[in-house]
């Protein structure tokens, strides 16, 4: 399930706390990043979850109607088609999805508020509304309901936005790519098939992420002066920490990943730093990851297949 980009990204944010804390545990690295990419794995067991809470909660609610002393027509002849939801219901039902959701302890039980509004915002929206207008229903339809939902109800919702923060230092950096993922498992979904994604996609995105880890905290030093060298009218020590980490990390992964192009790693860090530092460190660094790319393919220690 995890990519690339954002392995790097939780390397960098381990490496940030790692340097800043005066390197004292060399085994602290690796167990911090273990911990990350499994953290970004719960919140995505989290957001699968929250579909199943919501009609739940929507049970609940035709419940108390069908109970009241003079309910209405409305309530004796409630509108089914959410809580009977095919895709939800095969995502609640999952053998594998129950177990994984208990084992590592995931609930929204002690967020009811949540869940509450998360529902309201969900059948007021128009996709909702047309869903329950339809004359008639279908398992694509189903789907097409969730992925609406994920796509757009969640990501800027600042009450999840809170809630998130509270529980993970992590999960503001992960949920965009939570949701995608979330939503690429409900379009694969069919009535029979409902996989959950593997912790990563393949073993060697988790021995990159390990290796590329293990050379920046090895090498730290000596590409320290390596940069130093290209750092024109600066002291090295006054380059931001973010833009030296970035900076370390591309030079390793050039280095030591022969077949990741160097267009690539460029792509990859340059967007790193747009995001974690400035648009100015973007072009900072593009200008001496140029010269230290230069003159490491001049000296053979960057090669790269064909």
């Amino acid at each position: 399930m995890i990519n690339r980009s954002l392995l790097r990204i939780k390397i960098l944010q381990v490496l940030y706390a790692y340097f800043n804390t005066g390197r004292a545990d060399t085994t602290k690295p690796e167990k911090d990043l273990t911990y990350s990419i499994q953290k970004a794995y719960d919140l995505y067991l989290h957001m699968m979850l929250l579909s199943v809470a919501i009609k739940r909660y929507s049970e609940s609610r035709i419940e108390l109607a069908l109970n009241k002393k003079l309910p209405t027509y409305e309530d004796l002849h409630p509108n089914t088609r959410f809580v009977e939801n095919e895709v939800i219901c095969q995502i609640e039902e999952s053998a594998t999805f129950k177990k994984m959701v208990s084992d590592r302890v995931i609930s929204w039980k002690d967020h009811p508020e949540l869940i509450k509004n998360l529902y309201v915002r969900l059948i007021d929206s128009p996709f909702y509304k047309e869903y329950m207008e339809r004359d008639e229903s279908s398992y694509e339809y189903d789907k097409q309901l969730l992925m609406s939902f994920y796509a757009s109800e969640l990501e800027d919702f600042e009450m999840l936005v809170n809630i998130l923060e509270e529980q993970s230092i992590f999960w503001n950096d992960d949920i965009e790519f939570v949701l995608s993922m979330v939503a690429k498992t409900i379009k694969e979904m069919k009535p029979n098939k409902f996989e959950l994604p593997p912790l990563y996609k393949s073993d060697e995105d988790r021995d990159f992420a390990y290796s590329l880890l293990r050379a920046t905290v090895n090498k730290y030093d000596e590409y320290h002066i390596l940069i130093d060298k290209y750092v024109e009218n600066w002291d090295i020590e006054r380059v931001a920490h973010i833009d030296n980490l970035i900076m370390q990390m591309a030079i390793n992964e050039l280095v030591e990943f022969p077949s990741i192009p160097v267009s690539v790693t460029f792509d990859e860090y340059l967007e790193m730093a747009k995001f974690y530092s400035t648009a100015k460190s973007s072009i900072f660094i593009n200008g001496l990851l140029d010269k230290i790319t230069a003159e490491l393919v001049e000296q053979g220690v960057i090669v790269k297949n064909d």
